[in-house]
C-alpha cells in the first residue's frame, strides 16, 4: 500500500511538472494566433469612401460613401440600410446611449444628426469649413467636428444640438481620440503635431511636436497605459505619452497608413496601410515591435476595430488605370462592383 502511494505521488509530481512546463512554454495568445482574412464583403455600387465606424453592441458597420452612408450588418455582411441625400461626407460618430449618430458633411459644412434605430436624419447643425474627423465625447456628452479647411473644431451639445464652442487649431486636424473623462487628442497633419483639448473648459491645453513622425493621420489610444499611436508617412507609427506629450518610440509599419486601432485586451496597436498590409504592433512589451504584417489588398488604408469581437474591418476597391491627375479628377476610377470590406480576425 505504501509503495503504491509513493508511485502515485511520484506520478503526480511528474504530471505537475509537465503541465507547468507546458504553460511556461506557451507563447502569448497573439503570437499563437496571428490575424488573417476571415471574409470579404462586396457592395455593387460605385463611388469612393472615407471613415468607417463600428457599433459593436448593434453589430453595425457605418461606411461613408461620398453622398450617403452604407450601414452593414457585421454578422452577415449584408447591407441593411442607407442614410442618403447628404453632401460630401467624411465620418460618423455615435453617442453612448445607442440613440443617435452624427455625420460630418463637408459638402454643406454641417453635422447631420440621425436616428440609429430608423436611420432617419433629424437635424443639420452648422459647423466650420470642411468638417472631416468627428467624435463623441462621453463625459460632457458633446460632439466634436474637426474642420479641415477652417482649422478649428466645432463643439456641439448633444442634448440641445447647439454649437457651444469653436476652438481654433494650429493646422489641419485629422483623427481624434478621447480618454472618456473629458480629454481629447487630435493629429495636426500639416504641422506634425498632436493637440490636447479639454471638453470641460472648451480649450486647447497643449500642442506637442511629433518626433520623426510626419503627416500624422490615424490615431489609436491606449487610455490605461497613457499611450497615443499616431500613424505617419515613411512607414512609421509614433508612440507618445498622453500625459506629457513626450515621443517615446517609433514602430515600423507598412507604407501609406491612414487609420489606426487599439486592442486593450491584447495590448496591440494596428495600422491599416495603403500598400496593402495591416501592421500589428506589440505595445505590451518594450521595443514596440511589429509582430505581424498581414497582406490585405492595395488601397486598404481605412479601418475600424471592433474590440468586443476582436475584428478589424478594412475598406478598399479595385481601380482602373490612373489618368493624368487634375484637381477635378485626382484619382484613378474605381471598377464597379469591386468595393470590398475585408473582415480580419483570428
Amino acid at each position: 500500500m505504501q509503495q503504491t502511494f509513493r508511485a502515485a505521488f511520484r506520478s503526480h509530481l511528474v504530471l505537475a511538472a509537465l503541465v507547468a512546463c507546458t504553460f511556461a512554454a506557451t507563447p502569448p495568445a497573439h503570437a499563437q494566433q496571428p490575424y488573417r482574412i476571415l471574409d470579404r464583403w462586396t457592395l455593387p455600387e460605385p463611388g469612393g469612401w472615407d471613415y468607417v465606424t463600428v457599433d459593436s453592441a448593434a453589430h453595425r458597420l457605418y461606411i461613408t460613401r461620398g453622398d450617403h452612408v452604407d450601414v452593414l450588418d457585421t454578422a452577415s455582411g449584408k447591407l441593411t440600410g442607407t442614410i442618403g441625400n447628404l453632401g460630401r461626407i467624411h465620418g460618423v460618430a455615435l453617442d453612448t446611449a445607442g440613440q443617435f449618430g452624427y455625420i460630418s458633411d463637408a459638402g454643406t459644412n454641417t453635422v447631420v444628426v440621425f436616428d440609429r434605430a430608423t436611420l432617419a436624419t433629424l437635424a443639420s447643425i452648422p459647423a466650420g469649413t470642411g468638417p472631416d474627423g468627428i467624435t463623441f465625447e462621453p463625459a460632457t456628452q458633446t460632439v466634436w467636428a474637426f474642420n479641415g479647411r477652417s482649422h478649428d473644431a466645432t463643439v456641439i451639445d448633444a442634448a440641445t444640438r447647439k454649437v457651444v464652442a469653436t476652438i481654433a487649431l494650429p493646422g489641419k486636424p485629422e483623427s481624434a481620440a478621447v480618454d472618456g473623462t473629458g480629454i481629447l487628442y487630435n493629429n495636426i497633419e500639416d504641422k506634425n503635431q498632436i493637440v490636447r483639448l479639454d471638453a470641460h473648459s472648451l480649450k486647447m491645453t497643449a500642442t506637442w511636436d511629433l518626433k520623426d513622425c510626419e503627416s500624422p493621420s490615424g490615431l489609436a489610444f491606449d487610455t490605461a497605459g497613457h499611450r497615443l499611436f499616431p500613424v505617419c508617412d515613411g512607414k512609421k507609427m509614433g508612440v507618445v505619452d498622453s500625459l506629457t506629450g513626450a515621443s517615446l518610440a517609433t514602430a515600423t509599419i507598412g507604407d501609406g497608413p491612414d487609420a489606426a486601432g487599439w486592442s486593450a485586451a491584447h495590448k496591440l496597436a494596428f495600422a491599416s496601410c495603403g500598400e496593402g498590409v495591416l501592421s500589428v504592433v506589440d505595445a505590451g512589451s518594450p521595443g514596440y515591435k511589429t509582430i505581424q504584417t498581414l497582406a490585405t489588398q492595395s488601397g486598404a488604408r481605412t479601418m475600424a476595430y471592433d474590440a468586443a469581437a476582436d475584428r478589424i474591418y478594412l475598406i478598399t476597391a479595385t481601380f482602373g488605370p490612373r489618368p493624368a491627375a487634375t484637381p477635378e479628377n485626382p484619382r484613378p476610377p474605381m471598377i464597379p462592383g469591386t468595393f470590398t470590406v475585408l473582415v480580419i480576425g483570428r
